[in-house]
């Protein structure tokens, strides 16, 4: 009999290609696969429930308590209609004459929680607490958290009950070394539910050796490689009518989240040194608006395109259109440096050759297919060169893309999932 499994993910569950392949594959295999992530009402047409398929359900929580976006129209009303602030004074003062300890420790409350940083503190605990809560409303076998940030989570539905349950930790990430965890609290956090776990999975084997030397263990490994594509699927996205490029303009692709750390400043500093091409990048992220005022400073509008982040079942007719494409993470973290990164593996799906990171997982990827070439990805001039030896040989260029349609039948999810079902069936599950 298959186990009921409820997995947690902290995002939307909207562009999250990893959680849904290993969703699908359990769900394919007769586990019932509840997904529990978040809601977010600024998100148009986002269901709090889906039924992706027979066995594959996705449970969206509120993200906003709603004694918050109460509060906050409050104030927005007010702020508004300031006409209306002395009546309210004085509701508030009559108020606070007839029931002084409640209506006074409420409004001091009121007022700290509009501040930002109470705010995160309010909507995050909110979004843990209805997390666990619809971890408990059903009865699961198996509870599976992706990331440290949903281990708590997982921790108390799966321990904190009178017949403990199992617990898988996914770590995507090194959670002890990444941009944006520089508190010490993080490892600190890892450490004390790591020894609570049944068993955990990372991305490869140069993260799973870092763990052992970490934590006394080795963890499975599973690569986050992407669906092989269908053959008969070729649709292509009309980038250059969208761009108004010239049909016969070279598109030079980045694509994925516009974030620091991707050594994406140098592909712009880069751009004016490509013989011919436009560099386009396609996502959205927290750096985007530096990338465009660089690219305006250095008047390269006419070199560096933008296009907005796009669903991810379609991404792939974008990548189609690429001469080649990048991956040129810096190493700002041990996160960065022993990614395999899954934007390596879509490029190679798409036939599409790279300029990458000469990091050791992609490394040895990129060289032992021959599928495009490594750089400093610190250095801009390296890449530019690396750019122009593609442009200047159209026949290398070629010849790697053809190595990458050979590629594509190895590193695909299609044989990955072997890996990541194995998981299931090992002791530490299935006792």
């Amino acid at each position: 009999m298959k186990k009921n499994i409820c997995m947690f993910v902290w995002n939307h569950f909207t562009n999250d290609a990893r959680v849904l392949r290993e969703c699908t594959a359990l769900s394919e295999e007769g586990y019932a696969v509840d997904l529990i992530c978040i809601h977010d009402p600024k998100l148009k047409g986002l269901k709090q429930f889906e039924e992706v398929n027979e066995n594959f359900h996705v449970h969206r929580v509120q993200r906003y308590p709603s004694s918050l976006v109460i509060l906050k129209s409050f104030y927005r009303f007010i702020m508004r209609n300031k006409l209306v602030l002395p009546f309210v004074f004085l509701a508030w003062a009559a108020l606070a004459y007839l029931a002084p300890f409640i209506v006074v420790p409420l409004t001091i409350f009121a007022l700290a929680l509009l501040k930002t940083k109470l705010q995160v503190v309010w909507v995050r605990g909110s979004i843990i607490l209805r997390m666990i809560l619809k971890g408990f409303s059903k009865k699961y076998d198996v509870y599976h958290s992706n990331d440290l940030n949903t281990l708590p989570q997982g921790y108390i539905c799966s321990k904190l009950r009178f017949k403990r349950k199992k617990l898988v930790y996914d770590s995507h990430e090194v959670q002890t070394s990444r941009t944006g965890y520089d508190s010490g609290f993080y490892p600190k956090m890892e450490a004390f539910f790591i020894k609570r776990i049944d068993t955990m999975i990372v991305e490869n084997h140069t993260r799973a050796k870092y763990n052992e030397d970490l934590y006394g263990f080795y963890p499975h490994v599973v690569y986050n490689y992407p669906f092989q594509p269908k053959k008969d699927v070729k649709k292509k996205a009309d980038m250059h009518t969208l761009l108004n490029l010239q049909r016969d303009e070279k598109i030079l692709l980045y694509q994925g989240g516009i974030q620091t750390g991707r050594g994406l400043e140098n592909l712009v500093k880069a751009a004016p040194l490509f013989k011919e091409g436009v560099l386009v990048f396609v996502g959205d992220g927290r750096i985007k608006p530096t990338l465009e005022k660089m690219v305006e400073e250095m008047n390269l509008q006419h070199k560096v395109k933008f296009i907005s982040k796009v669903p991810l079942d379609e991404l792939p007719h974008y990548t189609r259109n690429a001469y080649l494409g990048f991956q040129v993470l810096n190493n700002v973290c041990f996160n960065h440096y022993s990614a395999s990164s899954n934007k390596l593996f879509e490029y190679i799906m798409s036939d599409v050759p790279v300029v990458a990171c000469d990091f050791p997982e992609i490394k040895k990827v990129v060289e032992t297919e021959h599928v495009g070439l490594c750089v400093d990805s610190h250095n801009h001039v390296e890449i530019a060169e690396a750019v122009n030896k593609l442009l200047e040989n159209p026949a290398l260029r070629d010849q790697m893309s053809r190595n990458c349609r050979t590629a594509k039948f190895k590193y695909n999810w299609e044989n990955e999932q072997v890996n990541f079902l194995k998981v299931y069936q090992t002791r530490a599950l299935e006792r």
